[in-house]
């Protein structure tokens, strides 16, 4: 074995390491949550170890009988990690072997190189799944609110100012489409990370016919046809990590997406908009003003994305200067994995179900949505059917928001005689541009928040997200 501990160093070395660096070198107190994967690992390799010759029938059933029992004291909370025997896998191995003597034979063809970079890829594949599925409940609860105000006009906004006007499911959508982009890039990662490493040795594969393609086969590193993935370079096999970086990159991007979505939320829980209400056990108080209901939720998912990254950053700088093959670096890469996963699924789980606890104040939006000023560029639209090229009509359009503030009037409740006296190609009808209903009717571009174009899209996501 490539790593020191108690079983490695009994041959080589005069003695065990001193506490403080046992202490210093153990990862049994957070690779332990690799268990199941490092369990299934070796039930696969025993089960090869018998194909290939080197355990009998009846090792085999031992090893997997007490690999068998240990995963279920594990499960229940009754099994003793011990620090001495420093990670997962030995722990794991040690107690099998103190029960079964055949257990001794398991790591034969195996080193914890290969074994580790297994594991990880084995509960990495868990989690994204895991994680695609409660991504998608969370694009449900957003389709699900824009469908239940499907009529709902809010105010959209570029620099934080009222810019047009969009169906609030229009701007829910939107971050429904950023969130089928983590789900793409997420299902990519798992084909990458859908790969066998195991057989790779330390660095330089085995001596022994390990028949690598059934281990495969057995752990489910197959294709869509069903043929078995293996790694093909033992070096890169083990020090590969690049899978582990490119799930906290997806996740990265995630919590830029849940972040955003978390800003706006917090923004429309705000008296100054009101657009929302978040339900009370979504929310907290304060702890001197009793009248405040703080969006804390939304608050903490745009405060964890600053971890998600920092998970990314301290793993890209773990490797960038890593020689090949194998260094003991990579075990840093655990913590910020696990963290990075635990975070980002903690933080889809709670934005979903505080979405389905939030109720739209739709008089609020009504009354912010008939902002006149939102449809000054339809106005400018009308100049550009009579003719005008549309730089001169947002010249003139601007020439009549001028007018409206020195008047102190809205938009629409300028005369005809007004907007003619600024441009004669305005006519009478120059002023039912302001009809919101007819304006929202009108958006009916692919991709716009027209009226019929938000309800193709909602029904088509609808539907996506059922299967």
């Amino acid at each position: 074995m490539n790593k020191s501990s108690p079983v490695s160093r009994s041959g080589r070395f005069g003695g065990g390491p001193s506490a403080d660096v046992a202490q210093f070198t153990e990862s049994v107190s957070f690779d332990c949550r690799l268990w199941e994967h490092d369990i299934l690992g070796s039930l696969a390799h025993a089960e090869m170890l018998k194909k290939i010759g080197i355990l009998t029938k009846a090792e085999c059933n031992a090893i997997i009988k007490g690999l068998d029992e240990i995963g279920r004291e594990i499960h229940a909370g009754e099994f003793q990690w011990k620090s001495e025997f420093e990670d997962v896998h030995m722990n794991i191995e040690a107690e099998l072997t103190r029960r079964v003597p055949a257990g001794a034979k398991l790591h034969t063809a195996r080193s914890r190189n290969d074994q580790v970079a297994l594991d990880m890829r084995l509960w990495l594949r868990d989690e994204i799944v895991g994680l695609i599925s409660e991504i998608r409940n969370l694009q449900r609860s957003l389709v699900e609110l824009g469908a239940e105000n499907s009529t709902v006009i809010i105010p959209g906004y570029t620099h934080l100012q009222r810019a047009q006007p969009v169906f609030l499911a229009h701007h829910l959508l939107a971050y429904v489409e950023m969130l089928d982009r983590d789900d793409g890039r997420l299902s990519c990662c798992y084909n990458r990370a859908n790969v066998c490493p195991l057989g790779s040795g330390a660095i330089a594969g085995s001596t022994l016919p390990v028949d690598r393609e059934e281990v495969a086969r057995l752990l489910g590193f197959v294709d869509e046809k069903g043929r078995p993935r293996i790694s093909q370079n033992s070096m890169d096999a083990v020090s590969d990590r690049d899978f582990v970086i490119e799930f906290c990159s997806a996740a990265a991007l995630l919590a830029m997406h849940l972040s955003r979505l978390a800003e706006d939320v917090i923004l429309w829980a705000g008296s100054e908009f009101g657009f929302i209400t978040i339900a009370d056990a979504y929310t907290t108080g304060s702890s001197l003003m009793p009248q405040k209901k703080n969006p804390d939720v939304a608050e903490l998912t745009r405060g964890k994305t600053g971890r998600v990254y920092g998970n990314l950053v301290a793993l890209l700088t773990l490797l960038k200067g890593l020689p090949m093959t194998y260094n003991r670096d990579l075990q840093e890469d655990k913590e910020r994995l696990f963290d990075t996963a635990d975070t980002v699924r903690a933080t889809v789980r709670i934005m979903a179900a505080m979405l389905r606890n939030t109720k739209i104040n739709a008089g609020q939006c009504a009354s912010a949505s008939a902002d006149p000023g939102l449809l000054a560029t339809d106005l400018a639209d009308y100049l550009v059917r009579k003719g005008m090229p549309f730089r001169d009509a947002h010249h003139v359009v601007g020439a009549v928001v001028a007018l409206a503030e020195k008047k102190g009037r809205p938009l629409n409740q300028l005369s005809a005689e007004d907007l003619k006296g600024i441009n004669d190609q305005f006519g009478a009808d120059a002023l039912a541009v302001f009809d919101l209903k007819k304006a929202m009717a009108a958006r009916e571009l692919p991709g716009a928040p027209g009226t019929r174009q938000v309800a193709r899209q909602l029904a088509r996501w609808k539907k996506l997200l059922s299967r």
